[in-house]
């Protein structure tokens, strides 16, 4: 079989998103916009401070918005850009992928 070259475009996709936790957190968000405190509950094995770094790197390549709302105390929201919610047939098809191929992980 031959081997194709490596298009620099996906090996960075693959890059961001597989990235420990991030596409964990693009799936959470894929529900809508969430407070830190959602996210960070929804993925109780993922540290606060690992937390605000994928959220960060996320926001950095587009893929996050965050939204801050001038109330008192101060709201943040982040939700997904265009780009962002641009994941979600893939994300649908690797939920669909798993559900037919995966084991359901022993509790």
């Amino acid at each position: 079989m031959e081997q194709l070259p490596l298009c620099p475009r996906f090996e960075k996709a693959v890059e961001i998103l597989s990235k420990r936790w991030t596409s964990l957190i693009v799936f959470q968000l894929l529900s809508g916009p969430q407070r830190f405190v959602n996210i960070d509950h929804a993925l109780p094995n993922l540290s606060g401070k690992v937390l605000s770094e994928r959220l960060k790197e996320l926001e950095h390549e587009g893929i996050v918005k965050r939204v801050v709302f001038p109330e008192s105390p101060v709201r943040i929201e982040y939700s997904l850009s265009d780009k962002g919610r641009a994941l979600a047939p893939i994300f649908g098809e690797i939920a669909k992928w798993s559900s037919e191929w995966l084991p359901l992980p022993e509790s």
